[in-house]
């Protein structure tokens, strides 16, 4: 059974989801490209591939932020001709990917997925991000 931390983590990601206009899915994945959690939107086989697309985004964008000076990474966009995935950086490396449709307001989900990164920061203490991550790997 997960702790109360673990299921206001895991309905801080639902509800981002259920209220944010154009958002599809939402997963954290962590510094060692685990999932940690998702949103009930995406199966496990899609959770899997979309974590390994977000571990490497983020991989790639930290190492592109440390050759260049650029201090850190902050967030990634990509943009595809139906969609956007967002990938931002939590804490200790773990990060938050979330997928937005083609008619979404791309500045107000990157406001908002900044909000909800605080939030999240605020609540994956080390000990949150094992149980989740366990929990996940588990089953």
């Amino acid at each position: 059974m997960l702790t109360e931390a673990a299921r206001n983590f895991n309905w801080l990601l639902e509800t981002f989801v259920e209220e944010t206009a154009g958002v599809t899915d939402a997963m954290a994945v962590s510094s060692d490209g685990m999932l940690i959690a998702s949103s009930e939107t995406l199966d496990l086989q899609d959770s899997d591939l979309l974590c390994a697309i977000i571990a490497g985004s983020a991989g790639l964008a930290h190492a592109a932020s440390c050759a260049l000076g650029g201090g850190g990474l902050e967030r990634v966009i990509i943009t595809m001709e139906r969609g956007f995935l967002f990938v931002s950086a939590i804490a200790d490396g773990s990060c938050l990917g979330v997928v937005a449709n083609c008619d979404c307001d791309v500045g107000s989900i990157g406001y908002q997925t900044t909000d909800l990164v605080h939030r999240a920061g605020e609540l994956l203490t080390p000990a949150l991000r094992a149980e989740l991550t366990q929990r996940s790997s588990s089953g």
